[in-house]
């Protein structure tokens, strides 16, 4: 399961946790008010999670809008929202917004949104929320086609030509035992990295059966994880953490992409169309290669981190605060104390708040996730295919994965056949780009 999905597992935590008194802000807001007012489009769990996070800084914030496809999704955030923070949920019914227009109507009565929809939204709600200047958290990836990172990029532009600040949720640039790594190698502890590999390899997430009554347009809604016109594959939706991890290690982006992958345990009808596992190698403009790896199997040995190797030594890195970097006679140079460090879900927010709250634009998080985002898109792209990928030709890709519109009876691109199956990816036949 996703660290991300993992909310509701520490929501008592969160409950329980201290929410510190308010502290006024440097600049003023809406109307002439100290409160930074801030919107949820997407109510799910992981909004509902960021959406906690936001309210348990120690900022004078107020939920104002809350926005879903679906009614009750919204309805379960705002119950939880409103329990939890009473006096910081302010949302009447005629502010909470239901429908694949909702994001339009919750965006203008905020100073700051919070993206949490599918990721196959996230390039127009990012761009109507820059349209609007507003301040942005957003969660990865942040889109799930080239089409869709390139409209993403030019967002990510004008937000930091109006300077608004922009946080993504790839919180591992938030985590300290990541932070404190990286400032060693940058600083050449580890000389030029050569290799390295990257892993998320789990048992895979929720399936929620089709009911009688659901045009299909829902029913992929409410299974977005499986259908890549909203999830783009889990390499996109979860595996671009450890991607994302490998171009900061390496300061840079992949050249080319090639790989394989497959639907090997995954293979019935509640899994629409996406792969189970994916094998690829990310090929560095100066020769480095990268090999990483994603698979959604029950009953397997899960690994969740990251190695690279330098011409100095090495370094092993983990979401559980595990940071090591030993030399190249085995030494160990750094090892970072895995307790006592902050939760990086929540540091995000506040490190967002602490320069909203002081007029600071400090965050332009939108270029940078667009491009490990498009990494692993072509990690799908060369898995799908069987080809090497190149990022100039999948950067400039014109396929276009979402439906034509969005309505409750409109067809989305990919349908079952008559047994209830989905057409799939076949390396040699499926063209990408």
């Amino acid at each position: 399961m996703s660290e991300r999905r993992d909310f509701l597992k520490h929501s008592a935590l969160l409950a329980g946790a201290t929410v510190l008194s308010n502290v006024p802000l440097a600049g003023a807001f809406a109307a002439g008010s100290d409160t930074i007012k801030i919107a949820l489009i997407g109510c799910g769990d992981r909004g509902t999670g960021a959406a906690f996070q936001a309210l348990q800084t120690k900022y004078n914030l107020k939920l104002v809008a809350m926005a879903d496809a679906f009614q009750d999704r919204l309805d379960n955030s705002y119950k939880a929202l409103s329990e939890r923070f009473k006096d910081k949920v302010d949302v009447p019914a005629d502010r909470r917004f239901v429908g694949f227009d909702a994001y339009q109507k919750a965006i203008p009565l905020a100073d700051v949104v919070l993206l949490a929809t599918p990721p196959g939204f996230r390039p127009i709600h990012f761009e109507e929320a820059v349209k609007q200047n507003k301040q942005i958290f957003m969660e990865k990836p942040v889109a799930v086609d080239a089409p869709g990172i390139r409209r993403v990029l030019a967002a990510a532009e004008e937000a930091k030509k109006k300077k608004l600040n922009v946080v993504v949720g790839l919180q591992r640039r938030y985590q300290t035992n990541y932070r404190e790594a990286l400032k060693r190698i940058e600083d050449g502890a580890l000389g030029n990295i050569v290799s390295g590999q990257v892993y998320w390899n789990s048992g895979g997430v929720w399936v929620r059966p089709r009911k009688a009554g659901q045009t299909e347009m829902e029913y992929q809604m409410r299974n977005w994880y499986y259908f890549n016109w909203l999830c783009g594959d889990h390499i996109v939706e979860q595996h671009v953490h450890n991607i994302d991890i490998a171009n900061w290690v390496k300061n840079a982006y992949p050249v080319s992409i090639q790989g394989t992958g497959s639907r090997a345990w995954r293979t019935g009808k509640d899994y629409g169309e996406i792969y189970d596992n994916h094998a690829v190698e990310l090929t560095y403009a100066d020769g480095a290669v990268i090999y990483s790896q994603c698979r959604h199997f029950e009953g397997i040995s899960n690994r969740v981190d990251e190695t690279f190797q330098g011409t100095k030594g090495r370094v092993y890195l983990s979401a559980g605060n595990k940071s090591v970097l030993w030399d190249n006679n085995g030494k160990e140079i750094y090892n970072h104390p895995g307790k006592g460090n902050p939760n990086p879900y929540q540091t995000e927010h506040d490190e967002l708040f602490a320069a909203i709250s002081s007029g600071e634009y400090k965050f332009n998080d939108a270029e940078r996730a667009a491009k490990s985002t498009l990494t692993a898109i072509i990690g799908r792209y060369a898995t799908y295919s069987g080809k090497v990928i190149t990022w100039d030709e999948a950067l400039n890709s014109n396929q276009v994965l979402a439906p034509d519109k969005f309505t409750w009876d409109a067809q989305p691109k990919v349908l079952p056949d008559a047994d209830g199956l989905y057409p799939y990816a076949q390396p040699g036949k499926t063209m990408v780009i």
